[in-house]
């Protein structure tokens, strides 16, 4: 019998983290992180890791797919909290050791290379990876051996027939596989809504190398950094056009480096161009590699837009090339920067005017039609996706023929056994759920929920202070009260005039009451100046900020 229970990456894009369990070991598929976009500060954040506990030291290690973010982000985070192997393609690795080294966690981690085709025993688990193509380089799916047969996760893939890497997509493996007998299939449901195929990597050098040999000028190509296959191709492109490579950015830096350490990558030196030395090209000459497809503030992109990179400005006449799709919620801001770029007299080209400048690395509804019949499992369930994505996937299972398909959620726990009659047949039970949740971090640590809700707090009201001066004989020496992000202070001093004196009121009605009672509690005091001051802040604006109180006594 084998259990599974997500810890994320079903109900959501992203986070993805699977747990296996049997004979009361665990195995986790992926480890990795999502953004949060309500602008409270957070770097990323985790799946909670809570129900992981249990199996302490059981846990039999986890096993990367491939190295997106969204794969490997969390790995620091869990290897603090557990000491597991950690299982791998190369290029993934890499990626995986400048997390590590970034969380300082790299000099006790324990990762191993994994190969296509060839079988890892992980405790009572033989896990074999398959390779797919994806928008990476070295992705695999995996073909797990457990007590109730062969399961196989499909990673993130995509069925491309010219891959540049030319790392072509094991379809063989997958359908021996499918041969054998796959008692239980995971498969990706991100682009389940995209009718056909998602189109060849190769199709996007075809339509960017005409857009870098036709710039009069400096050229700008904004993709995912972790797109090598795109990278090696815009490197061809640069030398048959006569360009130099200048990376912009911190991610396009890491992972040109890792590409190249692992082999992916084989820039020659005088390919590559110092962003800090860029100035020093002619225009014609340069072209740049941005990170900030999805507008991110801090990003190359975003800061080329607004004129603040500090090496290179764009100029009239210059291309910005947006080889990416901008992800589904993210449309204004990006639409904000393609058009501060057009102010600046910028030529954007995008999906909207050079059809093929992108194409997605994950497979679309008939590439999934076509692995659910290569692999024909027993049972399915859906993964990598909200729950919409989630049932929608499932419901084209059905309609392929697969018997047994549940759609579940992160902490749903559902059991892989075999029909006591038919040792052959497996069947899918719901179990108990398991606790789940999403963990916010910052600066690697994590932020507590009621941190989380005095930043929502403080972004949505503003903060006021209120210091109250008590004198020697307990009387109201002073109120002062200070705002930030309520009102203008300046223009508005009538307001903050009306709070020091309803604050006034307030604290010296509760001395009157502590006088009358005996003794003096400051911490009384200290909630009716806070209760006082967001009193008064309603009655004039309407909403209550978040209010701190310090109370300081003449003599103390």
């Amino acid at each position: 019998m084998l259990r599974v229970f997500p810890l994320g990456g079903l109900g959501e894009i992203g986070m993805n983290c699977l747990a296996l369990e049997q004979r009361g070991q665990v195995l986790l598929i992926d480890c990795g992180i999502t953004f949060d976009d309500r602008g409270l500060g957070i770097d990323v954040v985790h799946p909670d890791f809570t129900a992981l506990d249990a199996y302490r030291d059981r846990i039999a290690g986890v096993f990367i797919t491939h190295g997106h973010e969204d794969h490997i982000g969390a790995l620091p985070y869990l290897l603090k909290r557990f000491d597991v192997p950690v299982w791998g393609p190369r290029y993934a690795l890499g990626l995986v050791r400048e997390r590590l080294g970034e969380h300082e966690v790299l000099a006790h981690a324990r990762l191993i290379e994994t190969k296509a085709r060839t079988r890892v025993t992980v405790g009572s688990f033989e896990v074999e990876p398959v390779r797919v193509t994806h928008s990476i380089a070295d992705a695999t799916a995996l073909a797990i051996r457990t007590d109730a047969g062969v399961v196989v996760h499909t990673g993130d893939f995509k069925f491309d027939e010219s891959p540049p890497d030319g790392e072509a997509f094991d379809e063989e493996r997958l359908r021996e596989l499918g041969d054998e007998g796959t008692a239980l299939l995971f498969s990706d449901s991100t682009n389940v809504d995209a009718d056909g195929g998602s189109g060849s990597e190769q199709t996007v050098g075809d339509a960017l190398e005409p857009i870098v040999a036709q710039a009069p000028n400096a050229v700008v190509v904004a993709l995912f950094a972790s797109n090598v296959h795109r990278l090696r191709m815009l490197g061809d492109i640069a030398r048959r056009t006569g360009r130099r490579i200048v990376p912009l950015g911190r991610s396009i830096l890491t992972h040109t480096r890792v590409a190249h350490d692992t082999g992916y990558l084989a820039w020659p030196s005088d390919l590559l161009f110092p962003q800090e030395r860029v100035n020093e090209l002619p225009r014609n000459a340069i072209l740049g590699l941005a990170t900030g497809t999805q507008a991110e503030g801090r990003a190359a992109l975003a800061r080329l837009a607004r004129g603040e990179h500090p090496y290179l400005k764009l100029e009239p006449g210059d291309v910005v090339a947006l080889s990416s799709r901008i992800i589904p919620g993210n449309e204004p801001e990006v639409y904000a920067v393609l058009g501060d770029l057009l102010r600046r007299g910028v030529v954007v080209r995008t999906r909207g005017t050079d059809r093929n400048i992108h194409v997605s690395g994950h497979a679309h509804r008939g590439e999934q039609r076509r692995m659910l019949e290569l692999v024909r499992p027993k049972t399915f369930i859906p993964v990598h996706g909200t729950i919409h994505h989630l049932m929608r996937h499932g419901d084209l299972a059905r309609e392929c023929g697969v018997p047994d398909v549940c759609v579940i959620e992160n902490g749903d726990v559902v059991e892989l056994a075999l029909t006591a009659d038919d040792r052959r047949q497996p069947f899918l039970t719901r179990k108990e759920r398991v606790p789940v949740g999403r963990v916010a971090t910052y600066a690697g640590r994590p932020l507590a929920a009621q941190v989380l809700r005095e930043r929502a707090w403080l972004a949505e009201s503003g903060c006021a202070f209120v210091a109250v001066s008590l004198s020697v004989r307990a009387a109201v020496r002073s109120v002062k009260v200070l705002t930030r992000g309520v009102v203008d202070e300046s223009l508005e001093r009538d307001v903050i005039v009306r709070v020091e004196r309803d604050v006034t009121a307030a604290v010296n009605e509760e001395l009157a009451r502590m006088a009358t009672q005996g003794g003096a509690d400051d911490n009384a005091i200290v909630e009716a100046a806070r209760l006082g001051a967001r009193r008064s802040f309603y009655k004039a604006l309407g909403f209550k900020p978040l209010t701190a109180v310090s109370v300081h006594r003449e003599g103390s």
